[in-house]
C-alpha cells in the first residue's frame, strides 16, 4: 500500500536544545501541566531505546525492502528522541526534582518486562518479537495522537510555555506524525491479522495511562515550590484539557476505538501536513539541517 506516509523518507534529525534557563514550572503557574509533560521526559528515553530495540530484532523477519529502510529511518528518529528527552533530565535534577526512582521503574518496565524471553534460536522467538511489534504499533498509534495533539493547541503559546521546550514538544509530535504508520506497517507485515492488534490496543492504551498518570503524580508529590500544597487530580488535568493546556481525556480513547478498526491505516488517520510544516520551521530542526 503506497501512501504520502510510505513515501516518505524518515531521516533522523540532530536536534539539540537549551536547557540552562529552564524553570521548574516552565508553563507558567502551571505545576500538573508542566509535571504531566515532565512526564514524557522520564517515559520516553528508555520507551524509545526498547522500540529500536524490538524493532533490530525484527529486521531479519522482513522480507520487503522498503519496509525495510523505512525501519531504519524510525530507529533513527527514536534514537534521537530518546537522547532529547533525556539531556533534560540533569535540568531536572538541578531544579530540585528526584526523578531517579521513576526512571528505574522505566529501566526495569522496559529491559526486563518487555524482552523475548526466548534466544533467537527458539522456535518461540519469532511469535515473541511479533507480540512486541503489536505493542510498538500500539504505542506509536498513541504517541501520534499526542503529536498532533500538540501541534494544534496554541493555548500553550498563549500560556507563555518555555519556547526550547514548545520546540521539543512540536518537532517530537511532527516527527511521530510523520512516521506514524512505520510500526504499524510492520506489524501487518508480521502478522496481518486483527486479533493480536486488538489484545495489544487494550494491553497498550491502559499502560501508557498507567505510566503517564503514575509519573505526573510522583512528580508533584516531589516538587520543592508546591511542596505538597497541590496534588495530582484528575479534575485538574480536565480544567487543563479544558484550556488546551494538556491532551483532552477522549483523545486516547477515541484514537484507541479508531485504531482497532478492522480497515485503519494511519495514513488516513494523521494528516502529514502540519507535521511537515512544522519540521519545516521548528527552530532546532533548522538548525540540525544546516549542519
Amino acid at each position: 500500500m503506497t501512501t504520502p506516509h510510505t513515501a516518505l523518507r524518515h531521516l533522523p534529525r540532530d536536534v539539540r536544545f537549551d536547557w540552562s534557563d529552564l524553570p521548574l514550572h516552565w508553563v507558567p503557574n502551571e505545576p500538573q501541566v508542566t509535571h504531566t509533560l515532565n512526564t514524557l521526559h522520564l517515559l520516553l528515553p528508555e520507551g524509545e531505546r526498547w522500540f529500536c530495540r524490538v524493532f533490530r530484532q525484527a529486521l531479519p523477519m522482513v522480507t520487503d525492502e522498503r519496509l525495510r529502510d523505512r525501519l531504519h529511518g524510525f530507529i533513527g528518529q527514536e534514537a534521537i528522541h530518546a537522547r532529547a528527552h533525556e539531556e533534560v533530565h540533569g535540568r531536572l535534577r538541578d531544579l530540585g526534582l528526584d526523578i531517579d526512582p521513576y526512571l528505574r521503574q522505566m529501566e526495569f518496565h522496559f529491559r526486563e518486562i518487555l524482552s523475548p524471553r526466548d534466544a533467537p534460536s527458539s522456535p518461540h522467538y519469532r511469535e515473541q518479537v511479533t507480540e512486541l511489534a503489536a505493542i510498538v504499533a500500539a504505542a506509536e498509534h498513541f504517541t501520534a495522537a499526542l503529536g498532533a495533539w500538540v501541534l494544534d493547541t496554541p493555548a500553550l503559546d498563549r500560556a507563555g510555555t518555555h519556547p526550547a521546550m514548545l520546540d521539543l514538544l512540536r518537532w517530537h509530535g511532527a516527527e511521530e506524525v510523520e512516521h506514524s504508520s512505520v510500526a504499524f506497517d510492520l506489524l501487518t507485515h508480521l502478522d496481518p491479522g486483527y486479533t493480536r492488534r486488538l489484545r495489544t490496543a487494550a494491553l497498550t492504551g491502559v499502560n501508557v495511562l498507567w505510566l503517564l498518570t503514575r509519573g505526573a503524580r510522583y512528580l508533584m508529590s516531589i516538587d520543592p515550590q508546591v511542596r505538597g500544597s497541590v496534588r495530582f487530580s484528575l479534575r485538574a488535568h480536565h480544567d487543563a484539557a479544558r484550556r488546551g493546556l494538556l491532551w483532552p481525556p477522549a483523545l486516547l480513547g477515541g484514537s484507541a476505538l479508531r485504531y482497532v478498526r478492522p480497515t485503519y491505516h494511519p495514513s488516513r488517520d494523521f494528516d502529514l501536513r502540519p507535521a511537515l510544516a512544522y519540521l519545516a520551521r521548528s527552530p532546532a530542526a533548522r538548525a540540525a539541517d544546516q549542519l
